[in-house]
């Protein structure tokens, strides 16, 4: 199959990396790809939020399948001209990518399908702010109503700080602000075809910046699957209560849900509740839940583009864990130092069961030896905040970590950052 994913980050690295594994031989191209990237498919120079664009080069290319990596292309539209050409793509079109792009949208089907969710209010000034903060009290839950790259959310117990925030993003348009939901946050991602759904495995990311949950909101700073402390039918549980009613209601509004339904989901004493939706694969949870995925993803990404989820089963995974530990610039979330010189990916690469999926590289020049079957960086450089997903599978999370943070030790980068806490409390 002729597969176009767009994007250029770790998220469309993995899917690419995803992709190559499977038996059968697909001729993938990436738009724009990033370093790594184009070590394993051929990249183009494509702005892949120009739905003109994206639909020209689909078709003059003969692509049978478009994969839309970031949410940005989704809210531009890019999905809808090229579903009017009958190529078969992998994303939400953009009336229902608002369930990400809009929070305040997402609270109106989640309210409208019955899903179960904290309460919340939309303000648009300071002083609503205020009122709504203390009547809901603390912690104080504060969102940006658009997208904001993981930089929209602050929780915080700090009433000074919750108006700060709130009064920046209102620059921006409204805020929402949301009750908050104690508990420990889950990750699952669901493929929809528009009417049905089939669940991914459940993983947990990490979204502060620093050991132990400090530090400001990412974007994600590293990732784990499966998650043994679930209770048995949690998935079966959130498909119930959440996807299928939230798929079902966009799909009797005229707006059906086609892509990756990305459930932002607490455990909290009351059961399960939404925190958010996202309306793609997420990073870097996908990192680590493609690694383990043993289905061809393929098969459920053109199934889900073309409404055939129903003829296939659950999708499978290894039983080994896997674990992400993203590798950030300095300044990172704030101001981003790049440009950087980044070293030793190929001796991480060396450690058993390690990948190293790439988020923002750029490279000055290559020397490929491919007779030697490797493959040398000269001049790799950072291009951005979040720079490189290392990747470890292991028998079990022991393992795991043991062979993440020999890997991660193994990178040079000026300045860099990372947790050193990823998956430590499941293991042991």
């Amino acid at each position: 199959m002729k597969i176009l994913v767009l994007g250029s980050g770790a998220r469309e690295h993995a899917i690419i990396t995803s992709l190559l594994s499977e038996s059968e031989q697909h001729d993938i191209v990436a738009a724009p790809g990033n370093a790594g990237i184009a070590r394993q498919v051929r990249t183009v120079e494509l702005d892949p939020s120009d739905p003109i664009a994206v639909t020209e080069y689909a078709v003059d290319n003969r692509v049978e399948l478009v994969v839309i990596g970031p949410e940005a292309p989704l809210i531009a539209g890019v999905a809808d001209p090229l579903r009017e050409r009958g190529i078969a793509v992998f994303g939400p079109s953009k009336a229902a990518a608002q369930l990400e792009g809009s929070k305040t949208f997402a609270k109106r089907i989640m309210e409208a399908a019955g899903v179960p969710t904290g309460r919340a209010e939309l303000a648009g000034t300071i002083a609503e702010v205020e009122k709504t903060i203390d009547e809901f009290g603390a912690p104080y839950v504060i969102k940006a109503d658009g997208l904001a790259a993981g930089k929209g959310v602050l929780v915080t117990s700090d009433r000074a700080a919750a108006v700060d925030h709130a009064d920046y993003w209102l620059e921006h348009g409204p805020v929402l602000i949301e009750e908050f939901l104690d508990g420990p946050e889950v990750s699952l991602f669901l493929f929809s075809d528009g009417h049905d759904v089939l669940p991914l495995t459940p993983a947990q990311d990490f979204k502060r910046l620093l050991d132990g949950d400090g530090g400001p909101n990412t974007g994600g700073m590293g990732a784990y699957s499966p998650l043994p402390w679930l209770a048995e039918g949690f998935v079966d549980e959130v498909i119930d209560t959440v996807a299928l009613p939230t798929v079902r209601r966009l799909e009797s509004e005229g707006t059906p849900f086609i892509g990756l339904l990305y459930c932002g989901l607490v455990i909290t004493s009351k059961g399960v509740r939404v925190i958010e939706f996202n309306a793609r694969f997420g990073d870097p949870e996908t990192q680590v839940v493609l690694a383990r995925l043993v289905t061809p993803l393929s098969q459920l990404l053109f199934a889900s583009a073309t409404g055939g989820l129903a003829a296939l089963p659950r999708p499978e995974f290894a039983l080994d864990v896997a674990i992400t530990v993203v590798i950030a610039s300095e300044g990172y979330p704030e101001k981003s130092l790049t440009g950087r010189q980044i070293t030793g990916i190929e001796a991480a690469e060396a450690v058993p069961e390690v990948t190293v999926l790439h988020a923002a590289t750029d490279i000055a020049s290559l020397t490929d030896a491919v007779d030697a079957g490797t493959w040398t960086s000269v001049g790799l450089v950072a291009t951005g905040g979040r720079v490189l997903s290392v990747v470890a599978l292991g028998s079990d999370f022991a393992e795991a970590r043991e062979r993440v943070y020999e890997a991660v030790g193994k990178i040079g980068l000026e300045g860099s950052q990372h947790r050193t806490d990823i998956a430590a409390r499941v293991a042991g």
